[in-house]
């Protein structure tokens, strides 16, 4: 990779696209940015450089903007601020790779059309996920595309961990636990042991909190289990996503309440989570700021799941070296992270809270010097272990 060529990274959602610039061989950032309001209301782009400088801002109040017309500008803007850099490739976050995609591929029509084929499996984010690379392939048909799978992280995790107790019948569909947040936590497993060579080895419980939550285990940098399984609604409560569900509870919803399934699919996605329980909103920081006791009870829930999940996780590991936090949740508030630890203090957890409330950027241990488990923040940095995906399989050929 010389000097002047650059990777693009896509990472689109349901109402957005974000993107990133990485140039040169460290893959130094270099542009950022994103559309936000796909659909709806006011879309509005921002871009910025390296050093955090606004380069570029644009809003849309004749209509809604898509998928295809986000790309489409993109490009453009891409286009008329590369600086002397050429584009080698772009790579995208693909929420669910299924079984077969086990590793970043090269993307073409004809795999877009088998992971068309994944869609039920992840309804809310793989078409969003999808879209923009049809758009490239339309109008950057010589650029590579690479695919990185969020769900391919977790495909080497014990069997047992996979598996639902069901009939052959259907779990031989491809009905099984997954897992999520992948690239997510193959950073952190990159990134754990540069920052303790101890804990290259060790047993450590990543938890992924953001508006979309989950927690990993892992020993020797390799998922063991997490809590989200055959979709990304499992396990913990989220920012409006319900987590673990009793299956009797939708049963009872279609059959007593009289709820069809995209009524059940919207409760579940859309209306739960903490803003379920709140009622006030699925951002944390306003319900930190809140004084309402639903407020207070949606942290405390999210707070009590985690412990629990913990407990689980360090259970399949046999016990418990690491706790890593990472997540615009886990990232950013000091008062969850205390209370995660204070609550997992039987394991061994002992929080620095001095070294915690001063808020860390970067990666930073902040358990005290006697915890028997380390306490780490992580930022989450899903675009750059996609960039360095899309760089090894381009020079790969």
């Amino acid at each position: 990779m010389q000097a002047n060529d650059s990777i693009i990274v896509i990472n689109a959602g349901s109402s957005s696209i974000k993107f990133s610039m990485y140039s040169g061989p460290a893959l130094d950032l270099t542009l950022r940015g994103k559309i936000e309001n796909l659909y709806s209301g006011v879309a509005r782009f921002i871009a910025q450089n390296a050093d955090g400088s606004v380069v570029g801002e644009r809003e849309w109040r004749d209509g809604p903007l898509n998928h295809e017309g986000g790309m489409r500008f993109l490009v453009d803007f891409a286009q008329t601020h590369l600086d002397g850099h050429r584009v080698i490739a772009v790579g995208h976050r693909i929420v669910h790779g299924g079984v077969a995609h086990s590793g970043p591929q090269r993307l073409d029509a004809a795999l877009v059309d088998e992971l068309e084929k994944l869609v039920p499996l992840a309804p809310l984010h793989l078409p969003h996920n999808l879209a923009p690379v049809r758009s490239v392939l339309a109008m950057a048909p010589d650029v590579p595309q690479i695919g990185c799978f969020d769900t391919a992280f977790h495909v080497g995790q014990p069997a047992e961990a996979q598996e639902f107790a069901l009939p052959a019948r259907i779990t031989d569909l491809g009905v099984r636990r997954y897992g999520f947040h992948g690239l997510s936590y193959e950073y952190i497993a990159s990134v754990l042991p540069k920052a303790e060579p101890r804990l290259a080895q060790a047993k450590v419980v990543a938890a992924h909190l953001g508006n979309g939550a989950s927690m990993c285990a892992m020993q020797s940098g390799r998922s063991m289990a997490s809590t989200m399984g055959f979709t990304a609604v499992d396990g913990l409560p989220m920012g409006t996503r319900c987590g673990a569900l009793d299956p009797g509870v939708v049963l009872y919803l279609m059959q007593e309440l009289g709820m069809d399934v995209a009524a059940v699919q919207k409760l579940m996605y859309q209306e739960s989570g903490l803003l379920g329980v709140s009622g006030i909103s699925s951002d944390m920081r306003t319900l930190e700021q809140s004084d309402e006791p639903r407020a207070k009870a949606a942290i405390a829930l999210m707070v009590y799941r985690i412990g629990r999940e913990l407990g689980s996780l360090a259970a399949a590991l046999g016990g418990l070296d690491a706790l890593v936090f990472s997540g615009g949740i886990g990232e950013n508030s000091v008062a969850l992270r205390s209370a995660v630890c204070k609550d997992a203090a039987w394991l061994g957890v002992e929080l620095d809270e001095a070294a915690n409330a001063a808020n860390p950027r970067g990666v930073t241990r902040v358990s005290a010097p006697g915890s028997k488990v380390d306490v780490w923040v992580i930022p989450a940095n899903e675009e750059l272990m996609i960039a360095q995906h899309a760089l090894e399989l381009v020079e790969a050929g």
